[in-house]
C-alpha cells in the first residue's frame, strides 16, 4: 500500500525549530519548488549561505543547530550526574567504549608485525616462531578481551538505561501534568511534546549518551588506527601510495552511490494528484477498521477495488510515496565523472602492486600481505571517516531532541496563574462563594464563532443557581470559566468580589468542585477513579466507600468480581501469541483477535457498565471533596438517567450541598429548577432570561413555554 499522507522524518534530515519564523510555499523569493513525479516538493533557501554549494550549506547549517543544542547537552549531563550512581556507572562505560575503539589499531599493529616477520623471512628465509608465537596470542587475547569488554558494556547498560528514562520520564510526566487546557490543546504544543516524550523501552537523554560516547570512540578509534597506519607505511615501499590509492578508491565509490534519503533544513511536499488520492483513500478504507461494517453492509468491496485498480493503472510508477520519489530522484548513482573514476581507482592499487612485483621480484610476498592490509585498513577508515561525517545530521537532530525536552518544562501555560490566596477566611468559604459575570464574550482558541456573548448575571454566596437551554447554548462554557479552565476574551469574571485572574489557580480550583458533562473515566481502578476527587484523602477508603454510597454506585460496584480494585480501561493490554478461535477470554477478560493473528490485543473497556453506572461513578469522584470546597458545578449530571434516578441524584445533591453555592447545567427542565434560588435561560450564547421558576413561568417567555413541554415528562 502506498504511504500517503503521513510525515516522517528522513535518516539524516536535521530538526528544526517549527516555531522560528513563518514558511510560506508562495513566497519564490525565499522557498525552491521542485516537481518529483506526482509530488511538489518546497525547499527554504538561506539567504546568508545562498552563494555556498548545497551539500556545504546543509552541513554548515547543520553544525550551527548543534552549536545551539550544546548548553541543553551540558545541563543534561550535570542532571544525570544527580542521579545517584549514575556518574560511576557512566565512567565505566566511557572507559570500556574508549578501550574497544583503540582494540582494532592494536590489531593493525599486530598486523604490521606480521608484515615484519614475512619481510623477515624474505630476507633471512627464516621465521622468527617465538614473535610469530606472540603476535598470534595476542590476536587472541584481543579477541578474548573484546568479548568480555563487550559482556561488561552490556551489563552497565540496563541500569543505566533504566535509571536515566525513569529520571527524565518523571520529568516529563510533570511537564506535561502542568499544561493548562488550552496550551495542551495547542497543535503545535502536541507536536513539541510528542517530539521529546520518553519511551517504555529508553529515553531521548540515554540515546543521546550513546550518541556522545559513539562520537568520541570513533574519534578514539580514527586517531589510533591512523598513528598505526602512519608508523607501518613508513617503512614499506610505495605504502603511501597504495594508501591513497585505496582511500581515493572508497571516497568515489561513496559518493558514487550516495542517495539522500530526505530534504533537509526547512521543507513541505504535497501532492495534488486525483488519483493518487483516490488510490491512497481507497486502501485506507480497506485497511481501517473503523470503515469495515459499512463497507461490507454497503457491498462496497468491488467499487472500492475498481477505483483501486484504475488509479494504479493510470499512476503506474508514479503511484509512490514522497520519500521514496524523493530517493529516486536523488540517488546519484549515475553516469557522471565520480562514476567514470571510481572503477579506473579500483585497480590502480592493483596496477601498483603489479610494477612493483616486475621490479622487485623477491618482495612479492610481502607486497601482497602488504597490498591486502593497506587496502583493508584503509577501505574500513575511510568508511568510518565518511560515515562520521555523515552522521552530523541524525546527531543535530538527536542534540535538538534534547533542547526540546528542556524546553517543554518551561512551555508557558495560556491561563496565568493569579497571586492572591484564597480564600481569605476558610470557614466563610462553607457558606458559599458568590460569582459574578461582567458583560463576558468568550470564544474557544482558534475559532471565531462566539459561543458566549456579553453574558452578566450574578450568583450570590449560598445560591443554587440552575443554568438551561438547548444543546450549545453556552451553559457548559460558563462552568468552565468558573472553573478558569479558560479565560474570558472580553469582560471579567468576579469570585467574592475578585477578579478571577488575580486568584492563585491552585486555590481556586480546591475551592471549586465541577463534574462536567464529558466526565472523563482515568485508567485507572474504581477506587482510584473516585479517590482521585480529593487527592488530598486518596488513601482514606472509608471516604472513597462513603462518596461511591453518595454517588449511588456502591451496589453495581460491589456485584463486580474484582469490586473497586476493577480497573474500567484497563491500561496494559495482555499480550499472546495465536490463540485457537475458539479461545473468548483469557485471564478473566474477553479476547479481541485483530486483523493480523498471533498479534493479540485485550480491552476491557468499561466492563460492560452502563452510561448511567460509570455515571454514578463520576459523581461519586465529585461526592469525595467536600471540605473546603464552596462552591459545587455540575453539567448536565442527569444525562445518563432515568427520570427516577435522577429526582434519587438531585436529592442527594441537596444533602451534600449545605450551605455551599450550587451550579447545575441542563437542557431539561423539571424537578430542580423548582428549588433554584436563580434560573439562567440561555440559548444561542446569551442569557434570555433570569429569575426564580414562578417568576419565569408568570413571563410567559421561553422558559415557561419550553417548562410546559417538558413537565409532565419530568415532574415526580
Amino acid at each position: 500500500m502506498p504511504r500517503g499522507g503521513g510525515k516522517r522524518r528522513g535518516r539524516n534530515q536535521p530538526q528544526v525549530n517549527p516555531d522560528e519564523g513563518v514558511f510560506d510555499p508562495e513566497d519564490t523569493q525565499k522557498v525552491r519548488h521542485t516537481k518529483i513525479g506526482i509530488w511538489d516538493l518546497y525547499e527554504t533557501i538561506e539567504p546568508k549561505l545562498k552563494l555556498v554549494p548545497w551539500t556545504l550549506r546543509s552541513k554548515l547549517e547543520t553544525y550551527h543547530e548543534m552549536k545551539g543544542s550544546f548548553p541543553f547537552v551540558l545541563r543534561m549531563f550535570r542532571e544525570i550526574g544527580s542521579i545517584r550512581g549514575c556518574w560511576w556507572l557512566l565512567g565505566g562505560y566511557l572507559i570500556i567504549a574508549v578501550v574497544l575503539a583503540m582494540i582494532p589499531a592494536i590489531e593493525l599493529w599486530y598486523s604490521g608485525q606480521l608484515l615484519k616477520i614475512v619481510q623477515d623471512a624474505v630476507e633471512s628465509r627464516s621465521v622468527d616462531s617465538h614473535l610469530l608465537f606472540k603476535v598470534a596470542a595476542s590476536r587472541l587475547i584481543c579477541s578474548a578481551v573484546t568479548r568480555l569488554l563487550h559482556y561488561g558494556q552490556a551489563q552497565l547498560y540496563r541500569p543505566l538505561n533504566v535509571r536515566i528514562r525513569q529520571h527524565y520520564a518523571v520529568q516529563t510526566f510533570h511537564a506535561r501534568a502542568r499544561l493548562d487546557v488550552p496550551t495542551y490543546a495547542d497543535a503545535v504544543v502536541q507536536r513539541h511534546l510528542d517530539n521529546s516524550a520518553t519511551s517504555s523501552r529508553t529515553s531521548i537523554a540515554w540515546n543521546n549518551v550513546l550518541k556522545t560516547i559513539h562520537l568520541v570512540s570513533t574519534g578514539v578509534e580514527l586517531v589510533s588506527q591512523f598513528s598505526v597506519l602512519i608508523t607501518m607505511l613508513r617503512n614499506q615501499r610505495d605504502g603511501p601510495l597504495l594508501a591513497i590509492l585505496s582511500f581515493g578508491h572508497t571516497f568515489f565509490r561513496k559518493k558514487t552511490g550516495q542517495r539522500n534519503w530526505s530534504p533537509t533544513g526547512v521543507w513541505a511536499a504535497t501532492t495534488k494528484n486525483h488519483e493518487y488520492l483516490r488510490l491512497v483513500g481507497a486502501s485506507r478504507v480497506v485497511h481501517a477498521q473503523e470503515h469495515r461494517k459499512e463497507l461490507v453492509a454497503g457491498g462496497m468491496a468491488d467499487y472500492l477495488h475498481a477505483i483501486y485498480r484504475a488509479a494504479a493503472n493510470r499512476l503506474g510508477s508514479n503511484a509512490t510515496d514522497f520519500y521514496e520519489a524523493y530517493q529516486t530522484h536523488t540517488i546519484t548513482d549515475r553516469l557522471s565523472l565520480t562514476a567514470f573514476l571510481s572503477d579506473p581507482l579500483r585497480e590502480l592499487p592493483q596496477i601498483v602492486f603489479t610494477l612493483r612485483a616486475v621490479q622487485y621480484p623477491s618482495d612479492i610476498p610481502l607486497s601482497l600481505a602488504s597490498l591486502n592490509l593497506i587496502t583493508q585498513t584503509t577501505s574500513k577508515f575511510s568508511r568510518t571517516l565518511f560515515d562520521l561525517f555523515e552522521e552530523t545530521g541524525s546527531i543535530a537532530e538527536n542534540l535538538a531532541s534534547i533542547r526540546k525536552v528542556y524546553e517543554t518544562y518551561t512551555i508557558p501555560n495560556v491561563v496565568v496563574d493569579g497571586e492572591t490566596p484564597f480564600p481569605e477566611d476558610q470557614q466563610n468559604i462553607k457558606l458559599g462563594v458568590s460569582v459574578e459575570f461582567r458583560n463576558v464574550t468568550f470564544r474557544y482558541p482558534g475559532s471565531s464563532q462566539e459561543v458566549l456573548r456579553n453574558v452578566s448575571f450574578k450568583i450570590l454566596q449560598g445560591q443554587l443557581c440552575v443554568i438551561v437551554g438547548a444543546n450549545g447554548s453556552g451553559k457548559s462554557t460558563i462552568l468552565k470559566l468558573i472553573a478558569r479552565l479558560y479565560d474570558p476574551t472580553e469582560g471579567q469574571i468576579f469570585i467574592n468580589d475578585q477578579d478571577i485572574r488575580t486568584l492563585k489557580l491552585a486555590d481556586l480550583r480546591r475551592a471549586t468542585s465541577v463534574l462536567f458533562q464529558d466526565y472523563t473515566h482515568f485508567p485507572l481502578s474504581i477506587r482510584d477513579n473516585i479517590a482521585l476527587g480529593d487527592p488530598n484523602n486518596a488513601h482514606d477508603d472509608e471516604k472513597i466507600r462513603e462518596a461511591a454510597r453518595l454517588g449511588g454506585a456502591t451496589e453495581f460496584i460491589e456485584r463486580l468480581d474484582e469490586g473497586f480494585d476493577t480497573y474500567l480501561d484497563r491500561p496494559v493490554d495482555d499480550i499472546y501469541s495465536t490463540l485457537p478461535q475458539g479461545t473468548k477470554t483469557l485471564f478473566g477478560r474477553s479476547v479481541e483477535y485483530s486483523s493480523i493473528r498471533g498479534a493479540g490485543n485485550m480491552s476491557s473497556h468499561s466492563k460492560g457498565l452502563s452510561g448511567g453506572q460509570m455515571q454514578r461513578i463520576a459523581l461519586s469522584r465529585t461526592f469525595m471533596r467536600d471540605e473546603g470546597v464552596g462552591i459545587l458545578c455540575f453539567d448536565e449530571p442527569s444525562a445518563s438517567l432515568d427520570p427516577t434516578a435522577e429526582y434519587d441524584l438531585f436529592e442527594r445533591l441537596r444533602l451534600l450541598r449545605g450551605n455551599k453555592t450550587m451550579i447545575f447545567s441542563s437542557h431539561r427542565f423539571g424537578n430542580l429548577t423548582r428549588y433554584a434560588d436563580l434560573i439562567l435561560y440561555m440559548d444561542d450564547a446569551v442569557i434570555l432570561e433570569e429569575g426564580t421558576h414562578n417568576e419565569l413561568i408568570k413571563q410567559g417567555g421561553g422558559y415557561a413555554k419550553i417548562w410546559m413541554l417538558q413537565a409532565q415528562a419530568f415532574l415526580p
